[in-house]
């Protein structure tokens, strides 16, 4: 990849965490997840950096699909999924440090999914 070039990858479920291990492999760190509401499902953004490039895995999963954590082949992914299960209601499977919706300390539960 480029210097300093940045790209979204729309990624399939069952390629998610090959592309994820490769990221890994291939020495680039994370740097943020993003969860996003459409109707009915999750955008969720996973975006890594090297050098001056920066790459973004897309996925999108209905909202009743389990998203496998990445928390073993990035640790400190770990907040930034109990934040995206917290705050939309994402099911993320085997966060290596899940807080079981106890990050923070929020009115009402998962204030950004969609109320129905």
């Amino acid at each position: 990849m480029e210097q300093g070039k940045n790209t979204i990858e729309p990624v399939k479920a069952e390629d998610f965490l090959p592309a994820v291990i490769h990221c890994k492999m291939q020495g680039w760190r994370l740097v943020q997840l993003c969860a996003t509401r459409l109707p009915g499902r999750y955008e969720l953004s996973y975006s890594f950096a090297k050098d001056l490039a920066l790459r973004t895995l897309r996925l999108v999963v209905d909202e009743t699909d389990r998203v496998p954590s990445i928390t073993q082949i990035y640790p400190g992914a770990f907040l930034q999924e109990n934040e995206m299960a917290e705050l939309f209601g994402v099911q993320v499977a085997d966060i290596s440090r899940d807080y079981r919706q106890k990050l923070y300390r929020i009115a009402r539960e998962t204030p950004f999914k969609e109320k129905g």
